[in-house]
């Protein structure tokens, strides 16, 4: 990928509903675009497997971005056994089950498991908001994203999902993508410093589709350090297969879950063998990550759901 001159974050509304306008393959055809581009690879697809912390949602305790009060039966240690027990080749460490407090003790003593066993850490995730409006709940938003960014950094994760965010209550659609896009590429500078890449996920709300996912794409700053998390389950549209291939060019990180649920109406089992198509169709190469969230015991389910990608990937 190119890196170009990047422009302020800062841009009026008519200049966002107006880039927001024109279509990608435009976008892709300006030689001096300055919005994020399609990924750039150079040979065959390949992929790795990797399994996400949120698959022991249930198991975990959960202290970011606020505590939940339950009881917990594991520790982030515990699943980072499991996936060196899986035979992985990473394990995404999702932020919600660090400590309250992170210190830099930890983030060494996770690292050096994580090394002992053989696993990269394939990246974390956060569960920030940045359509909020100018004041201390946002600042607060842009903080702890730059903490994580920081946190990644010193674990050697190499990328963070990032979400977008919703609109507030009496709030315009257009108002929260500006903000969104602004907060994206704010941090996305900081991240570019620290050598981390946030990968923005199709996550309901302004990504419901991949219009509105690729709407702020297309007014993100270029860079090495921003690109896509595809996620193979939150299009809930009636063509989910048919959206993930519109995505799928910009994607540096690929999560893939175990259902689709087309149109809302109920979920179905997933084509792991369509999913693992359309990424090498893509020439994706970079973690398959499985995140886990049916009602069965993940203990019992993850691992034939890893022998399947495993073949599919090979």
């Amino acid at each position: 990928m190119s890196h170009l001159k990047p422009r302020s974050p800062q841009f009026s509304r008519r200049e966002f509903l107006a880039a927001s306008s024109a279509s990608v393959a435009m976008l892709g055809m300006a030689g001096t675009s300055l919005a994020a581009q399609p990924i750039q690879r150079t040979g065959k697809p390949y992929m790795k497997l990797s399994l996400a912390a949120y698959s022991f949602n249930r198991y975990l305790p959960r202290n970011w971005p606020t505590p939940r009060d339950s009881e917990s039966s594991m520790e982030l240690t515990d699943f980072i056994d499991f996936c060196a027990e899986m035979n992985l080749d990473g394990t995404e460490l999702t932020s919600y089950y660090f400590p309250e407090k992170v210190t830099q003790e930890y983030l060494m003593a996770i690292k050096a498991q994580t090394f002992r066993l053989g696993l990269d850490i394939s990246g974390t995730a956060i569960g920030n908001d940045f359509c909020l409006p100018e004041g201390p709940a946002r600042d607060a938003q842009l903080e702890m994203t730059r903490h994580w960014i920081d946190y990644s950094a010193t674990m050697g994760a190499p990328v963070i999902r990032i979400f977008a965010g919703k609109i507030p209550k009496g709030d315009t659609e257009e108002a929260a993508l500006e903000r969104c896009t602004a907060g994206i590429n704010e941090s996305v500078a900081y991240a570019a410093k620290k050598g981390v890449v946030l990968a923005l996920e199709n996550h309901g709300g302004i990504t419901s589709t991949p219009e509105q996912l690729l709407s702020i794409v297309s007014n993100v700053d270029d860079s090495p350090f921003f690109g896509v998390n595809f996620d193979s389950g939150n299009f809930h549209t009636a063509d989910p297969y048919g959206d993930l291939e519109k995505i799928a060019a910009y994607a540096v990180n690929a999560q893939v879950k175990v259902a689709i649920n087309p149109n809302n109406k109920g979920k179905k089992p997933a084509d792991f063998k369509r999913i693992i198509s359309i990424l090498k169709q893509a020439n994706y190469r970079g973690y398959v990550v499985l995140e886990y969230e049916e009602k069965d015991d993940p203990k019992v389910e993850i691992p034939k759901y890893l022998d399947e990608l495993r073949e599919l990937i090979a």
